[in-house]
């Protein structure tokens, strides 16, 4: 079965319209910046500094001259990676500031890097592309909450609790966008507090919302916009533990729990990451594109915490917080042809800028912000139009670098032993040989399969989805309504891989009124990872505030 062959339900466009709004409900601003992630935040930063030093400029701007919407409670909310952090765009934006000031956890001290069968693990030099000297274990959550405090103080306004529900195009130019309505009922009646969203509108909009953003997709649909390879995703589940010792050792291992043969098209790999204050994140992270229905990363990952290796960490800590998101792992290939698009321009995730051998993305993402900001720059200065962004990232050191790997990822996809021994000549020849384009699908075309023997829909571990929800501390409104789209009538083995692959419990069986069994949702759960999207489904922004409320990831 094929997620692809059953399609959400949707509207060619829907998401596009042209603004309508009367003057009471509709907000003018200079630049508009969609999501408030690293890129957009490194981004709107850099185009205040400029703005500050051309008080002209930023008076002709008008009375906000940037603005960043955010979906999130506050800024930080629905931001999660590892993550071990390169501070090479962080210092570009903010180059006074010394190293000490920033909001680092530690820096890496050691490495290691391990192959790992279901009793064992076998320590393997850390590979050229994942070693980390130089570089800082981080929350990502907390960055954002600092980067957003040091945007505001420049004169950033910041907008939460405002998810963009529609793009706004005239005359074939991004206008800026519609935010979404608050208190609304389940079947969509207006509530004693209603609010009605308004539309924003931008000399320019930048789209950084991620690798799975909804205006993103909308836009690069409507502008006829392709890529060389489909975007291709892996989860990510973390969490962070308190232990009643230091921990100082950054950790990376492949093969168990994972399988690696072809037939299963199963790739990923853990993290064990220091924090300050006695405290560690742990993760597992796995690529979507695999074949078993059955796969839940949330459970491998309990399962895993089992192994020697990690038992031996996790001894007498306890767990404090937990998440997950949709990684974009389509690399160089996977590139949006086009980045600036008539009176917008895409950063970040969205424009696919992670470096998957080097587990690495925040800071291609806040140098994508950056050269955003500084095309706008001279846009503002010279007058002429925003098109040259494009070519501005094309010659930046983010491209270089992933032309390098163009191919890693994709290796994998021949197994593991295979993907390895790619992988090493890849990194021997800084990805000359094989010459080629390795070709690949999206993830929702990968077939699925129930195992013989399965067991269906049903946790591995005590620790269940329900808690790692709670641990997330979403508290969404119960009656809003549903953002998630699915066909809800599909073959047993699409359900299954819906129902085990969501880390939230938002999917189970259920009966429609003719006794049919189908797919039920329990939106409110949902953490807005995103790994439904990436496997045959859709989500739409939510009530703004809703979802995870993440602080440590």
């Amino acid at each position: 079965m094929i997620p692809a062959d059953f399609p959400p339900p949707s509207t060619p466009n829907e998401f596009i319209s042209i603004p309508t709004a009367p003057p009471e409900n509709r907000m003018e601003v200079g630049v508009l910046f969609v999501g408030a992630g690293p890129a957009n935040l490194a981004g709107a930063i850099r185009l205040m500094q400029f703005l500050n030093r051309e008080p002209a400029i930023k008076e002709a701007l008008g009375e906000i001259p940037v603005a960043m919407i955010e979906k999130g409670k506050y800024v930080g909310a629905h931001l999660l990676a590892g993550a071990i952090f390169n501070p090479i765009s962080l210092k570009k934006i903010f180059p006074r500031i010394p190293i000490g000031a920033y909001p680092f956890h530690l820096p890496v001290a050691e490495e290691r890097f391990y192959f790992l069968s279901e009793q064992k693990s076998y320590r393997l030099p850390v590979p050229p592309s994942m070693r980390n000297r130089g570089n800082f274990a981080i929350s990502l959550s907390r960055l954002g909450q600092w980067l957003a405090k040091e945007a505001e103080q420049l004169g950033v306004v910041i907008f939460t609790e405002t998810p963009a529900i529609k793009l706004l195009v005239e005359n074939n130019v991004v206008r800026g966008v519609k935010t979404g309505d608050k208190s609304k009922s389940r079947t969509g009646e207006h509530l004693a507090n209603f609010q009605e969203g308004v539309e924003m509108l931008a000399k320019a909009t930048v789209l950084g919302e991620g690798g799975q953003g909804h205006l993103t997709q909308s836009a690069l649909a409507y502008f006829g916009v392709s890529r060389a390879n489909p975007q291709t995703f892996s989860l990510g589940v973390k969490e962070v533990w308190e232990l009643p010792r230091p921990y100082t050792s950054v950790i990376h291992t492949m093969g168990w729990p994972l399988r690696g043969g072809k037939e299963f098209a199963e790739f990923g790999g853990s993290f064990l990451y220091p924090m300050e204050e006695n405290k560690l994140s742990l993760g597992l992270v796995v690529g979507l594109g695999y074949h078993d229905a059955t796969l839940s990363v949330h459970d491998l990952l309990q399962q895993m915490k089992g192994h020697s290796l990690f038992k031996a960490v996790l001894k007498g800590g306890e767990r404090i917080a937990w998440g997950a998101k949709t990684i974009p792992e389509g690399g160089y290939y996977a590139i949006p042809e086009r980045l600036a698009i008539p009176g917008a321009l895409i950063v970040g995730d969205g424009a696919s800028l992670l470096n998957v051998p080097a587990l690495k993305g925040i800071h291609y993402a806040m140098a994508s912000g950056i050269i955003a900001a500084d095309t706008i720059c001279s846009a503002l200065k010279g007058g002429q139009d925003i098109s040259s962004y494009g070519t501005a990232m094309r010659e930046s050191f983010i491209f270089k670098d992933l032309y390098k790997v163009r191919n890693m990822r994709q290796a994998f996809d021949y197994g593991f032993v295979s993907g390895v021994l790619l992988a090493g000549l890849m990194t021997a020849t800084g990805g000359l040989l094989p010459g080629w384009q390795f070709k690949t699908k999206a993830d929702k075309e990968a077939h699925l399969e129930i195992p013989a023997g399965a067991l269906l829909a049903a946790p591995l571990s005590k620790m269940d989805k329900t808690s790692s929800v709670h641990l997330s501390g979403n508290k969404s409104r119960d009656d809003q309504p549903n953002h998630i789209r699915i066909e809800t009538h599909v073959p047993e083995a699409i359900g299954e891989a819906w129902i085990h692959i969501c880390p939230a419990n938002v999917y189970e069986w259920g009966h429609d009124e003719n006794g049919q069994k189908v797919v039920r949702m329990n939106p409110t759960n949902c953490v807005q990872c995103g790994a439904i999207g990436a496997k045959g489904g859709q989500l739409t922004p939510p009530e703004g505030g809703s979802g995870p409320e993440y602080k440590e990831t």
